[in-house]
């Protein structure tokens, strides 16, 4: 077993969830949550990455995180915070919902003590998640697998999310002129020239990061874990993957925004940039899309690519810590065995959930084990 460079050696929550009071004392060693269902299990990684930026694994709204219990929520402060030891060093984070003077809620997250902003919290808590909500990304929408991988994008260039965040607004007000066909050119080029250079940095960060991932994959030896060859379909994602200049790409962007308002226009909304990109994945031993494999194999490309994303990680940025809900949902007792080896030589701490501790037998006393009742977690 390899010491966790990054681990949790306390968390905390109030109000979140289930969980009015959360406590828990740790070591390095990964630790298994279990549990009956609607234990509140989840609820705890959840927790955890709301201390990242974004809305956490689930996606909520700031609010609908708190705590209910007949009282109303929609006020109530929650709050999560971590002691965390990176590399011999220990740092505390917290994140929460606080009272504004004027009756409202609003969020905040701080750095050992310290207000900080997404780019702190993604430098001071890198972390990677799979939950069973993903175990469909490869048979649904491309939205879904667009937000996977700007994740793992986000993982390494906290910038990206900023990005990605300037360039909605831009097109979303950019498609509110034309429909409201105010013919006011001059805002509209402004607002496509945000688009070009958001958007040309957004596709050039998702190259930067499938390449680096790719590489990761390729490293790994062959395994319980199939390898991924992974790909991404959009024009500006492509110019790049061509060597493409930035500066070139951004400025054919910009061109083709301004000639494609018409078409827009008609359309309700813009039919090209990189709001519109998926990632393609396949299935390298059997040369099979993704979308083609059984319930298992996606869900072993899964688990590889997540295993892979720490890995690069660890290289390029820092450790990060995995978070793996229903680790052992589609998977049998020989990749559940080769997923906790790969988890115990990581240079992050891994979560996992499960609702039998038998689940993770496999790990002996190489792992901690919290048992999770009705919105109590107690170390066993």
């Amino acid at each position: 077993m390899t010491t966790p460079r990054l681990h949790v050696a306390r968390l905390a929550a109030s109000d979140f969830r289930n969980h009015e009071a959360l406590d828990l004392s740790l070591d390095a060693r990964p630790v298994c949550l279990y549990g009956p269902n609607g234990a509140g299990k989840t609820n705890i990684l959840e927790a955890l990455t709301m201390l990242a930026p974004g809305r956490g694994l689930r996606g909520a709204a700031l609010m609908d995180v708190a705590r209910k219990d007949g009282v109303d929520a929609r006020l109530r402060p929650w709050s999560v915070s971590a002691r965390m030891i990176a590399d011999g060093e220990t740092m505390t984070l917290g994140a929460g919902a606080e009272r504004t003077p004027e009756g409202g809620v609003k969020r905040v997250a701080r750095l050992d003590g310290r207000p900080a902003t997404a780019g702190d919290l993604t430098r001071a808590a890198r972390m990677t998640w799979l939950t069973p909500a993903m175990d469909r990304l490869f048979t649904g929408p491309a939205g879904d697998r667009r937000r996977f991988f700007d994740r793992l994008v986000m993982g390494r260039a906290p910038e990206h999310g900023q990005a990605a965040a300037a360039y909605e607004r831009a097109l979303r007000e950019r498609q509110r002129l034309l429909n409201e066909r105010t013919g006011d050119s001059a805002w509209l080029g402004a607002l496509e020239r945000e688009m070009a250079a958001h958007g040309a940095a957004l596709a050039a960060a998702r190259v930067e990061t499938r390449v680096r991932l790719q590489e990761a994959i390729d490293a790994r030896p062959d395994g319980a874990f199939p390898k991924a060859i992974l790909s991404l379909e959009g024009p500006l994602e492509a110019r790049f993957e061509a060597g493409a200049k930035s500066a070139d790409v951004e400025e054919d962007f910009l061109a083709l925004l301004e000639d494609m308002r018409g078409r827009d226009t008609g359309a309700g909304r813009a039919l090209d940039g990189p709001h519109r990109s998926d990632l393609l994945v396949s299935h390298a031993p059997k040369d099979m899309p993704a979308e083609h494999c059984s319930t298992g194999e996606q869900k072993a490309l899964l688990v590889g690519l997540v295993l892979a994303h720490a890995r690069a990680l660890a290289s390029d940025a820092g450790p990060a810590l995995i978070l793996i809900d229903e680790a052992a949902a589609h998977l049998d007792a020989e990749r559940r065995a080769a997923l906790f080896d790969e988890l115990l030589a990581g240079a992050g701490q891994a979560w996992l959930t499960g609702t039998d501790a038998a689940l993770f037998e496999a790990f002996g006393d190489r792992a901690q084990r919290v048992i999770v009742r009705d919105g109590a977690a107690v170390l066993v």
